[in-house]
Order: structure tokens, then sequence, then C-alpha cells
């Protein structure tokens, strides 16, 4: 599957050169998407244990491989943006050809983002964004589709009607808005459904916790809950549990924990964006936007000195997780088939 995506990735670009009648001379010319020795491709992340990055890296390694690249796996292991854009430093003093960043706040990202492209190494973000910069592409699954999709199960689920409350990530992107999207699509298709609780858990599980029990105190009738993030889900999970299993748990994103809780039915369900896409159509955007040479569209970048390779959006997808199909997203199950490492190499 992933080498047909790859033929018709670069049969796109191919084809796109031929029609454009362009007269350029790429670096290797003769075998144009192959790495120079050394060529260097970083992913950086926040809170870098978390599963969710993974298997995104898995595809991301493979891509390079498939072109000869070095990939290298960076970040920080705390949810702080200072640190993560400190371990982002650190891996553009090796001066990569490229970085595949999650920048976990926008706005702080603008300047090394900035300062990056000025040094010579191409930025694609990932999963979240930081549009103000000069990033030259963003993948991530749909947010506003996902919340939605979020919303229709747990709505359909609960008959179109009752209480519900949402623990969220103030000032994460994506996280606000799939929060944002949920809310929306309950109050115009599910008007029975009545949003009565919201707090802050910030990805802390004991925060997820203390907050579902104080929900559920204020609002005896609490059926169901979204957040969106696996974090917060282990805490609202435990919280739901010992307060006899009557809230629906609808999170995003899946880890082994999380899946092992959904198919005993202590977790409702999870929306979960392919990750896999994530890494490896954004490695391809990656190196496209870190040679340049290659693309020669009919616009006005070669004399404005800007870099051809921009694309706003791309949209990697997403799966509704529930009991039954969980066994098909179990990381390590995964790399026993592919035979691989993951991060670890």
């Amino acid at each position: 599957m992933m080498t047909t995506l790859r033929a018709r990735f670069l049969a796109g670009a191919a084809l796109a050169m031929a029609l454009s009648g362009a007269a350029v001379a790429p670096a290797n010319a003769a075998e144009p998407f192959r790495c120079a020795p050394g060529e260097l491709y970083a992913m950086n992340v926040m809170v870098s244990g978390v599963e969710y990055w993974f298997p995104v890296y898995e595809m991301f390694k493979q891509a390079g491989k498939q072109m000869g690249c070095e990939t290298i796996y960076t970040g920080t292991p705390d949810y702080d943006v200072t640190k993560q854009i400190a371990s982002f430093d650190q891996i553009l003093a090796r001066q990569p050809k490229g970085i595949l960043v999650h920048p976990m706040n926008s706005d702080p990202f603008i300047e090394p983002i900035n300062r990056a492209i000025e040094q010579g190494t191409a930025i694609v973000t990932f999963a979240a964004d930081s549009p103000n910069s000069n990033r030259t592409a963003f993948i991530t699954s749909n947010n506003d589709l996902e919340g939605r999709g979020a919303a229709d199960a747990v709505a359909e689920a609960m008959g179109g009607k009752g209480e519900y409350g949402v623990l969220e990530n103030p000032g994460q992107d994506n996280h606000d808005r799939r929060v944002a999207a949920f809310i929306k699509r309950m109050e115009e298709k599910w008007p029975d459904m009545k949003l009565v609780a919201r707090a802050a858990s910030n990805q802390d599980p004991n925060k997820a916790y203390q907050a579902v029990l104080s929900m559920a105190q204020a609002n005896p009738n609490l059926g169901a809950l979204f957040m969106p993030e696996a974090n917060s889900a282990l805490g609202a999970a435990q919280a739901s549990v010992e307060l006899g299993g009557k809230i629906k748990v609808m999170t995003a994103d899946v880890n082994a924990k999380i899946l092992d809780m959904i198919k005993a039915g202590q977790v409702f369900g999870s929306v979960n964006p392919n990750q896999g896409m994530q890494g490896y159509m954004g490695f391809m955007a990656l190196y496209l936007a870190a040679h340049p040479d290659l693309i020669d569209p009919m616009n006005d970048a070669k004399s404005a000195g800007k870099n051809p390779m921009v694309i706003p959006f791309i949209d990697n997808g997403y799966a509704v997780v529930t009991a039954s199909n969980a066994d098909d997203f179990y990381w390590d199950k995964y790399l026993k088939r592919r035979g691989t490492k993951g991060i670890d190499e």
C-alpha cells in the first residue's frame, strides 16, 4: 500500500514537471528522489514518550529508507513548549536537511521555524500547526471531522439525548479544534445533548480523574465525556469506573492502555488519526520542501525567491476505534508484523 502511495506521489511530481516544460536540473538528475550521503531528516515532538508518535515515525523512517536518507526521532519528554524548542534547536545545530515538527503551541514556534528555514533547513508541521510561520506544508487529520465523528458516535450511543462534559488542553491548536468541533456538532445535530461541564486537564490523568469526579458530583445525570487526547482518558475512565461505569468516555488517539480499556468497556471509543500516513506523506512533503529545484510551477516563486513547495493542508484521514476493531491498533502487534524496532532504530 505504501509503495503504491509513494509511486503515485512520485509519478505526480514527475508529471507536474513534464507538463510544466521546466528546464530544471535536480542535484541528482539521474535519480532525483534519492538522498545524498549523510542527508539527515528529523522528527521533533513534545511528550516524546507518548505512543501516538511512534507509528508516525515508523512511516517517516520507512519513507527515508526507501529514498536512502537518514532519519532521527527527537523531542522532549515534557509537556513544555520551552523544552521542546530547546530540543528543536539541538537537532537544528546538526544542520538537518529538514525537520517534521509537531509544535506544541503555534506562536512560540514561529521564530524557531523561520530561523531554521533561513538556515537552510526545510520545515513541515504535522498534527498541530504554526500557521503564521514560514513552514512549507502542514499534514494532519481533519480535527473538525474528528470532533464531529466523535460527537456522532457518542450521541447515537445515547439515543440522541443526555448530558455531557469535556476535558481540554487550552492552547494546543489541534486539541482546541477537536473540542470546538465536538461541541458545535452536538449543538447543530443533537440539540438534546447538553453540555453541562468542562475543565482543563492538560493531558494529566490525575487532573482528569479529579475533574470528572467533580463534574459528576455537580451533574448527577452526566452521561458522557469527550477529551481530545488519550492521557486524560486514562484518568477519566478510572473515575467513570468508580462512579459505576455510567459515563461514556470518548477520546482521541489510542495506546495499548486505551485499547485494553475500550475492549473491557471502560472507555467507549476513540477517534484515531492515521498516524502512519502523517509520517510517510510528511516525509515526502519535507523532502520536496528541501529540494525546491524539483518543482517549477507556473507562478512567481522563482522570481520572488520563494520556495515553490507550499501545501497548506494534507489530510491523512482518521478511524473510529471501538471494541469491534481495537485489535488492529496495537503498537506491539504492528511492530511484530513489520519486523522493526520502532523509534529505537
